[in-house]
């Protein structure tokens, strides 16, 4: 198992996609809800244990080997409003691009071609540790991290934080992090046992509303 592997797939310069999405945090600014580097905390704490648990979860039964046309289902249920759907079918065609060409693997193909529309992002970024050699605790880490990294750094373009808060926000998530990816790998062991109703379906209602709202507006500086 090579670690690099890891620093590789989680690092913003991957060519995934993510940068173009603020994971919430572009609606979020515009309500007010995140003004500074306090608030934005507060955001990513929320997503980090909401949508970033579930996504971790998904990431880590992937990354064991669980049947992933069985995870994006149980991905779909998860995810209740069509913007946000949309958002993580985009994501997943373009991590299946990176990681193919990354890491190629038959596994990878066979999915790619069973679901040609794409298939959400957590269950591709989970297949493509797998792919890489990384464990599953390594892919429910990416993709805790990637849920709130993303908002932080759009966070830094949409309020010209300075990026030195951002970063000490990501830097004081550290540990609860570690407990989320923790609980991800728990709840994907026992997947082949109990089936996909093990994974975590924690929501954020709000999340979900502003999503639909932000998908609407003519202009906007993320996808979403």
């Amino acid at each position: 198992m090579s670690r690099a592997a890891l620093l590789v797939l989680a690092d913003g310069r991957f060519p995934a996609g993510g940068h173009a999405h603020s994971g919430g945090a572009e609606a979020a600014v515009k309500a007010g809800r995140i003004r500074d580097a306090a608030s934005l905390e507060e955001f990513c704490r929320g997503r980090l244990h909401t949508a970033g648990l579930v996504a971790a979860a998904l990431a880590a039964a992937a990354a064991a080997g669980c049947d992933p046309l069985a995870l994006d289902e149980a991905a779909d249920a998860r995810t209740p409003v069509p913007a946000l759907r949309l958002t993580a079918r985009r994501l997943g065609r373009q991590m299946m691009r990176a990681a193919r060409a990354t890491w190629p693997s038959a596994e990878l193909d066979a999915l790619a071609a069973a679901r040609p529309r794409g298939v959400h992002q957590p269950v591709v970024l989970g297949l493509a540790a797998r792919s890489a050699g990384l464990a599953p605790l390594d892919a429910a880490c990416a993709a805790a991290y990637e849920n709130i990294s993303g908002p932080a750094t759009a966070a830094v373009r949409l309020l010209s934080l300075d990026p030195f808060d951002a970063t000490a926000v990501l830097a004081r998530l550290a540990a609860p992090l570690d407990q989320v990816a923790g609980q991800a790998v728990e709840a994907a062991r026992r997947v082949p046992l109990e089936g996909t109703g093990a994974l975590p379906a924690a929501s954020a209602p709000l999340l979900d509303i502003t999503a639909e709202q932000h998908a609407a507006w003519p202009v906007r500086l993320f996808a979403s």
